[in-house]
């Protein structure tokens, strides 16, 4: 047991903001009698005055201490035991510190070098993921190379599984399920959480989820399959946020489509995507150009206000979508392979000595060696320095693409369906849309910036004509109205033309 014990006769305490001198003390477990122990646990009180302090320690000599200390000799033992506990407890604590600033510097620079250490450990770790994603194969005696994403490389390495799950009541099957609702409620904020439950759970429709082992879900999609009509809606498609930069997305998309394509008679897919899914969709082979005939969907599938209905038509059986980069560099390899029998573009020719003897020599285009083998003409030279596109067109594009995914824009993205809305070209004699600007400004229509404006504000002017001032659409029209010229007075170069 260790007790704290007042000492005046310290030498080493003097400190003037200290009010107190306290010294461990350690009783001896071989005491002979309780009333040493009960000696050794008192405190005696010390003057707090530093001047009688120093009194006392200039005063006392080694001599009368151990003059003070024969007459108790026991107590003089205990005392010194427990000057030098405390002297081991210091030794300890200083131990202990010194352990825990070891890793900082240990007075040698090794801190340091254990930073680096790590670093390079880091750094080893980068490069073997780096090997791990890159794949190789060989083709007519030419080795080639791909990258894989590192979603691809954990489901080899056992990592995470692709599962296609429904509920058929069985207790694992519900958990996936229920993981696969929690995502998509917490990524598709904007849908009632009550409809999400509803087709995750519905007996009609099918959902392959991303699982890490165990039982982790990390995304997945739900979708109903249509099979006497030879098409699927894509439901719900999520991946969980911390997860998005794995490639798991387009892992997932082109494992569904290899099960969809070998388990049933679907080749299609539709799905309504909202802005911010359209490029996804995209990447992943779908369009928004629907070949599907209306008769086979209408009236089978969800119609999303504000989503954009995208169709994707399944590739033949013998080409596998898992294998879609492989497949993608085999037929870049075969046609290069061509490109070598009917051309020598592959050839290297050695470079032209005739510019290190003199530096001021004109040499003709025709009289470089290989050049006019490779197809090369003049008139050819002229269209290649021609620009492809007009001075204004990056500027079009980015612009649009802003507009597009504008809160406010779902009203504008396609046509108005005449359909739905009998008498609008009666009353509307120039229509004008998001998606006719994006096709005219691919097709170089708009030889100048004016007259990408002038469609942009027939869009605006035809939706107040046609809406009332009180309507979402009239308001949506202002609010999209006010975000373009916003964007344009941004630029100065362009800011000029709103007031033309």
């Amino acid at each position: 047991m260790v007790d704290r014990k007042r000492s005046a006769s310290s030498r080493q305490h003097n400190d003037d903001s200290s009010s107190d001198i306290k010294k461990k003390i350690k009783v001896d477990p071989d005491a002979d009698t309780k009333e040493e122990k009960k000696i050794l646990s008192k405190e005696k009180p010390v003057d707090t005055n530093k001047e009688g302090n120093d009194e006392i320690a200039e005063d006392k000599s080694p001599e009368e201490d151990l003059d003070e200390a024969k007459s108790n000799n026991k107590k003089h033992n205990k005392k010194r035991e427990g000057s030098q506990s405390e002297e081991d407890e210091k030794d300890v604590e200083h131990d202990e510190e010194a352990e825990n600033d070891e890793n900082v510097d240990d007075g040698n620079g090794n801190g340091e070098n254990e930073d680096d250490d790590e670093d390079d450990e880091d750094e080893a770790e980068e490069e073997e993921e780096e090997k791990k994603q890159i794949s190789t194969f060989e083709f007519d005696g030419v080795k080639y190379t791909f990258r894989e994403r590192p979603s691809v490389i954990e489901e080899r390495e056992g990592k995470i599984e692709f599962r296609v799950v429904n509920n058929d009541n069985t207790k694992e099957n519900l958990m996936v399920l229920t993981g696969l609702k929690n995502i998509f409620q917490k990524q598709l904020p904007k849908m009632p959480r009550e409809y999400i439950a509803r087709l995750v759970y519905d007996r009609s429709h099918l959902s392959m989820a991303v699982i890490r082992k165990p039982l982790t879900v990390v995304g997945g999609i739900t979708y109903r399959p249509f099979s006497n009509r030879e098409f699927a809606e894509i439901v719900f498609c999520a991946i969980s946020s911390t997860e998005q930069v794995r490639g798991y997305g387009a892992h997932l998309m082109n494992h569904i489509k290899d099960y969809v394509r070998a388990t049933s008679d679907v080749k299609y897919f539709l799905t309504y995507a909202d802005n911010y899914a359209i490029g996804y969709f995209k990447k992943q082979g779908f369009t928004k150009e629907i070949t599907l005939d209306k008769s086979v969907w209408m009236g089978y599938i969800k119609d999303y206000e504000g989503g954009t209905l995208m169709q994707c038509k399944m590739l033949p059986s013998r080409l596998r979508y898992l294998d879609s980069a492989k497949i993608l560099l085999l037929q870049k390899a075969a046609i290069e392979k061509k490109v070598k029998m009917r051309s020598n573009s592959h050839v290297v020719r050695p470079g032209l000595q005739i510019f290190k003897s003199s530096k001021d020599v004109s040499l003709k285009p025709e009289d470089i060696p290989g050049l006019a083998e490779s197809g090369w003409s003049e008139e050819m030279d002229k269209l290649s320095q021609k620009p492809k596109r007009g001075p204004h067109y990056n500027f079009m594009v980015s612009l649009l693409a802003e507009l597009m995914n504008h809160p406010s824009a779902w009203p504008f993205s396609t046509p108005v369906n005449k359909d739905e809305v009998g008498d609008y070209y009666d009353v509307i004699k120039e229509p004008m849309d998001l998606s006719t600007m994006e096709s005219k400004l691919e097709n170089d229509k708009y030889e100048s910036f004016d007259q990408f404006l002038y469609d942009a504000r027939l869009i605006f002017n035809n939706c107040r004509s046609y809406n009332a001032e009180s309507t979402t659409y009239y308001k949506n029209a202002n609010k999209l109205e006010k975000f373009l010229y916003n964007k344009i007075k941004e630029n100065p170069e362009y800011a000029s033309y709103l007031d033309r």
